[in-house]
Order: structure tokens, then sequence, then C-alpha cells
């Protein structure tokens, strides 16, 4: 039997899969067309057929301690992993919120290749289609790298690919366009990281040899250390016990017009005001439940892309993460937003991921329950895991079909942060989307809603308002916010799962 073993930075998300909390991204795409399943799985058949893994299942192999590797399944057939079926009356978002819930809640079978697709019939006046795949098959880069494969420009290029290739170079390469700055901005940030940390030395490609490094040890193991000895997040509706059941939701869109219009009087990127506008609504789900928001933490656990220009085409995960405090005290919006620019502004130099990313592969070639106990010390310091993607800002299509919307749902892996939050851009609006335990968050749309009324708040209150000069505002901002690396998801597009 054909047998690879898998990275240690893939074996640690192997092992954070458990029955009450997979590792699982899960995807749904919207369609104003109906798709049409032939096509949906010829387009799968013929261009997924370069990723070996999407054909592999994950076994645990090797003496003294097992380890897990990739294993070519015998008589594979790509419909196994692919599923037809309608979305139950009365139809709409709350059943179709409901299906996802369900998909999301179920295991993937660890006897098959770690990934399924479900076409949804009867969603508007198109479809749906529902992706989920194991965080241990890739990270956020390795996703972009999936749908540059799937997805169309236009309408109309053919499903192989030796047709695609030979008939549309022209338009394959709009294709390029239009996932280029998704690319360009993993690669930005992992530049940005790993010249604040060596110029001599490929941090992402080589990580403990970076660590190495008397700079590095002290500015990145150093800074890890005390991130690990920080109190944890205090207990909240956010963390507590796991059940079986999942509930996801995600936001009305939000104009990215509106988002700049925000962030330009108060000198912030686009990625300052849709964090400081997630950060209001968990401000108020939270205090509504109880907690006395003036006088707590919420820590967000934010992936950063540090995978090297020459592996952007092939899957798997290169990634550290950050710990990033929400301005959750802040008690007005535009002080909120102020605040969280400066502690996005902190991180964005901070050794931290890569440290992060070198103590992934550590803990991937260490006993489990070692990894376990290292991973929960690390997990009990955030309550949410966080991402956020900028897609492209151009229709895309897949058989033929115009995507109308694209959501994504981020696992929040292990036993401590009951919630991931993602936020992804496309076609100029953003969209939020929460995925909770259902014992702990069982109304994860109030999130979701209350996200739209904080930007409509925010629009508002930067109109009727003469906001500072941002400059000036942003130092006030930083002076009264805590002095801590906190951080930026990757620049503007920080992709994982």
């Amino acid at each position: 039997m054909s047998r690879r073993p898998m990275s240690p930075g893939d074996a640690v998300w192997f092992h954070m899969d458990g029955p009450a909390n997979t590792a699982v991204i899960t995807s749904i795409l919207i369609t104003t067309a109906p798709l049409e399943f032939e096509k949906v799985k010829r387009v799968y058949t013929h261009r997924l057929a370069r990723f070996r893994r999407f054909s592999e299942r994950v076994v645990e192999a090797g003496l003294p301690l097992p380890t897990p590797h990739w294993e070519a399944l015998p008589g594979f057939a790509i419909e196994q992993q692919l599923h037809h079926v309608a979305l139950p009356a009365p139809g709409g978002d709350a059943a179709l919120a409901d299906l996802v819930s369900d998909i999301a809640s179920t295991p993937l079978d660890h006897a098959r290749p770690l990934w399924d697709v479900h076409v949804v019939d009867g969603v508007g006046h198109g479809s749906a289609l529902i992706t989920r795949m194991h965080h241990c098959m890739g990270d956020g880069t390795a996703n972009v790298l999936i749908a540059k494969t799937l997805f169309d420009a236009t309408p109309d290029v053919p499903l192989e690919p030796g047709t695609r290739a030979a008939s549309t170079k022209a338009e394959s390469g709009v294709v390029q366009q239009l996932f280029t700055p998704l690319l360009q901005l993993a690669r930005r940030s992992a530049r940005q990281v790993r010249g604040a940390i060596s110029t001599t030395v490929d941090a992402a490609t080589h990580p403990d040899e970076a660590l190495r490094k008397a700079g590095i040890a002290l500015a990145g193991a150093g800074m890890l250390a005390s991130e690990l000895l920080r109190t944890d997040d205090p207990p909240s509706p956010l963390k507590g016990e796991f059940g079986l059941r999942k509930r996801v939701a995600w936001s009305a869109p939000v104009a990215l017009a509106d988002v700049k219009a925000i962030g330009v009087p108060l000198d912030a990127k686009i990625n300052d005001v849709l964090v400081a506008g997630m950060t209001g609504a968990l401000r108020t789900y939270l205090s509504r439940r109880g907690v006395d928001v003036n006088h707590t933490t919420v820590r967000a656990m934010v992936p950063v892309d540090l995978r090297p220009p020459e592996r952007t085409d092939r899957l798997g995960n290169e990634f550290g993460v950050v710990l990033l405090d929400l301005a959750i005290g802040s008690r007005q919006r535009l002080q909120r937003v102020l605040a969280t620019k400066a502690n996005m502004d902190a991180l964005k130099r901070s050794p931290e991921p890569v440290a992060a990313l070198a103590l992934f592969n550590l803990l991937g070639q260490v006993p489990k329950p070692v990894e376990d106990i290292a991973a929960r010390m690390f997990q009990r310091k955030a309550s949410v895991v966080m991402t956020n993607v900028a897609g492209p800002q151009q229709p895309i299509h897949l058989a033929g079909a115009p995507i109308e919307r694209v959501m994504f749902w981020v696992p929040h892996p292990g036993k401590e942060m009951g919630m991931g939050i993602s936020i992804l851009s496309y076609c100029g609006s953003a969209t939020l989307s929460v995925i909770a335990d259902a014992n702990l968050v069982p109304d994860p749309d109030a999130i979701t809603q209350e996200f739209n009324r904080e930007f409509a708040a925010m629009l508002k209150a930067v109109r009727a308002k003469k906001t500072p000069p941002g400059k000036t505002a942003a130092r006030r901002a930083s002076r009264s916010s805590p002095r801590r690396h906190t951080g930026d998801p990757a620049g503007a597009a920080r992709v994982r799962p």
C-alpha cells in the first residue's frame, strides 16, 4: 500500500479532531442559476486530480509511536465524496442554516478521504454548494489554490483541464488575476513577518533554524513563552463544555465602500474596521448574556500565513498564530475602531507567528498526549478563532453557474474556544460568518445580526461627527489601549482556516 508520512504541521491539525469539535473547514457558495450535479462532478473529477490527498485517507502507522500517513484509497471514486440533496421545505436562509449546521455537526468519515461536497437544489433561484475539508489537508492559502483550480472567470470555460488550457488561455489568465491579490497579500504578510526577524533566514521554510538564531530566540520564542504565561481568557458564554451540535450563521453583506468610508477619516484600514465591527457585535452579545464587558478580556487566535512564494502551489499547513486582544471594553464605536487599529498595528512586525509555526512543527513530532497538553495551554489564552479573507472582487463561476455569495466557517478545535469567526469579502461586500458550539452559543445569528447593526451605527456616527485627524486619534487610542503586541490577521487577507 502506497503511504506518505504527514508533515508535522498537518499532523497537529489531524490530532486536533474530536467527536465534539472537529477540525474541519466548512464553506458554502450560492449561485444565481441551478448547478447541474453531473457538471459539478466532472469539474471535481478532472480538476482535483492534481492533488493526491483528495483521493487518500489518513492512517496511523509506524513504530514505536504511530504517526499519521497519507494512504491511497483502493477503488477510490469521486462520486462517493459528492452528495446531491434538496433544501428542505419551506426553504429560505433559516432552512439553509439548519442544513449547514447539521452537516457541520457530522464528523467526516476517517475511513475515506477527509473532504466532501453537498450540492443543494432549491436555494433561491439557484443552488448552494457546501464543502467540508479537514484542516490537515490544507490551510487558507491551500483553499485559495483549490478555489483557483475549480472556479472560472466566465461561464463557458470547458470543464476538462486539457481543453480548458488549450482553448481558453486568456480566460485562464483572468482567473489567475482574480486570485492573484490573495496570494500576493499572503506573500507580503509572510515577507513582513520574516523581514522583521531576519534578512538571511527563510523563517517559514526553516522555522526551527530561524528560532536558533539568537535574536529570534529572544524575540520570537521569548515572546511566545510570555504569551503562554499570560492569564487565561476568563470564563464567558464562549468557553465551556462542548456538545456534539454546531450552529452556524452569517450576516447580510456589508458594502466595502461603507467600510472604507468609516475607516478613511480614522486612518484605519478595511481590516481594522471589520474587526472593530465584529468586536462591537460580540460586546453587545456578551453584555446581553450577563458579562461585564467593561471589565473583561476577550482574545482571538488569529492565523498568519507564512508560506513562501515557491510553495503557494501546494496543499498543507504553513501558518503561525497570534493572540489579538479585542477592544471589547471600548464603549464608543469610533474609539473601538481606533483601539482595534492600535492593537493590530502592534502585531504586524511581531516574530510571534514564526515561533508559533515552529511550535506546531515540534508538537507534530511528539506523542499525542504531550501534544494535547501543549495545545490546550495555548488555546486557553483565547475565546475565539478569527480569520479575515479578501476574496475575488469580480464574479466567478462553478460549472457554468455564476456565484453570488461565498462564505466559510473556520474551525475552533480543542476544548477551550467555543466559537470560530470568519470575515470574507467578495464582489465589493463583506460577510461575517459564525460557527459555535450549540450548547454554549445556541443563537449565533444574534451576533451576525448585531454585526450589521454595528456597521450601520458606525457609518452614521462617522458621518455625523467631525472626526479628529486619523493620526492624532490613533495616537490617543494607542495611549488609552493596552500596550501589547496584538495583531492584524495578515494584512488585508489572512486565510486560515
